[in-house]
């Protein structure tokens, strides 16, 4: 090895403690009416602290586990060379290389370490099961992860122990039956393990919402929008980001189907399901029976005129017993939307569209910890992970 690429090896980073570390201000947009107290944030520009060496690519889901550790998946595919120099051969630069695809961090920021990638994951009639391009992430009650993929044949869902050992998948790769099969998915989008059930947003090739019994695998049930049978067509062919800004793609807020990117499935504690319409623009929140059967409750729509990479992509709650608040994460304005969930009345907004700390490109996914910090991911070139810390009810 060059002697100057030897020399950076030996580079290290400090990591700062959170009382060292600036929280720098948010961009904010009040909607409630003046004197409306409402979660507020600002941002933790040091968090987290990686390896001096390596990289994190496109950040395509968060997790935060039961314990507050936060897990991301990032692509490493979405780096270039000349991102990655040190890993080339022979090395080009003095930095970096790709984060393994599935990280782990302390809630502080702490790097705790990473795995996943082909050589770990089952195979199946031959094919390997690991994701051409990672997409959600949810940590369970028993600190499982899980995760599916929206990258070509990535028609399924993983779930691993916390240390990268394989349990089970739903799904095949490279196998998909559109929105009536009951054992193959679609470009699962995200993925959630509570209450005895398995929900999969099935998402972006499918566009339903598909569940299976956590203790046996099998299938529960399936739904397209309003709980209807999933009928909306299926998507031809591989996705690809230029699908995400095609201009013909006009959000209908009012659409009797799923559009054709369904981002993300949320439970809440009181029995009820949030869905991600992502191209079209709304959530549709959903009451779960006894017996897992979705029935419909209402639309939200966030800034329903939006076009581009349109809107709704994540939500998250306020981690109180009654999860007060609920936050929408929209992609092409920027931006986290507080709203109270109650009435899903809209009380403000956080962040905008940008570079900086708090701003974001291609805003992704988002969660909490139980301290009421959010963290959030961005993709495409955005390409990190944030932590918006919670400073109280004002």
């Amino acid at each position: 090895m060059r002697p100057l690429l030897a020399a950076a090896l030996l580079l290290t980073l400090t990591a700062a403690t959170p009382d060292e570390r600036a929280l720098a201000p948010l961009a904010f947009e009040q909607v409630a009416p003046a004197g409306t107290k409402m979660p507020r944030f600002k941002v933790d520009a040091g968090w987290p602290t990686m390896p001096a060496d390596l990289l994190l690519g496109q950040v395509s889901g968060v997790a935060v586990a039961p314990d507050d550790s936060v897990w991301v998946v990032h692509r490493p595919h979405s780096l270039t060379a000349t991102d990655t120099g040190l890993a080339q051969s022979p090395p080009i630069a003095v930095c970096c290389k790709p984060a393994p695809p599935v990280v782990h961090f302390a809630s502080d920021g702490r790097y705790l370490g990473g795995w996943g990638g082909p050589d770990g994951a089952p195979s199946v009639g031959g094919v390997n099961q690991w994701p051409a391009s990672l997409h959600g992430i949810f940590v369970d009650a028993a600190g499982t992860v899980w995760f599916g993929g929206n990258g070509k044949d990535d028609h399924v869902v993983l779930n691993y122990r916390a240390d990268g050992t394989f349990i089970r998948a739903f799904g095949q790769r490279g196998k998909t039956g559109g929105n009536d099969a009951t054992d193959q998915l679609g470009n699962p989008s995200d993925v959630n393990h509570s209450d005895g059930m398995v929900l999969i947003s099935d998402g972006y090739v499918n566009r339903r919402v598909i569940g299976y019994d956590a203790r046996t695998n099998g299938y529960k049930g399936r739904w397209g929008a309003y709980a209807r049978p999933p009928i909306a067509p299926t998507r031809q062919g591989a996705f690809d980001q230029s699908h995400a800004v095609d201009p013909s793609k006009i959000a209908d807020p009012k659409a009797q189907t799923f559009a054709d990117i369904v981002h993300c499935v949320v439970p809440t504690r009181d029995g009820h399901v949030y869905v991600c319409d992502r191209n079209n623009n709304r959530a549709q929140l959903f009451k779960r029976g006894k017996d897992g059967d979705l029935t419909f409750v209402r639309d939200l729509v966030i800034a329903g005129e939006t076009g581009g990479t349109h809107t709704v992509t994540d939500i998250a709650f306020s981690p109180d017993p009654d999860q007060t608040y609920l936050y929408v994460a929209d992609m092409m304005n920027g931006r986290i939307w507080i709203l109270e969930r109650k009435t899903h009345a809209v009380l403000g907004a956080i962040g905008r569209v940008g570079r900086q700390a708090g701003q974001f490109t291609w805003l992704h996914s988002i969660d909490t910890d139980s301290e009421g910090n959010i963290y959030a991911t961005e993709v495409n070139t955005g390409r990190r992970v944030q932590k918006l810390v919670f400073t109280g009810i004002q």
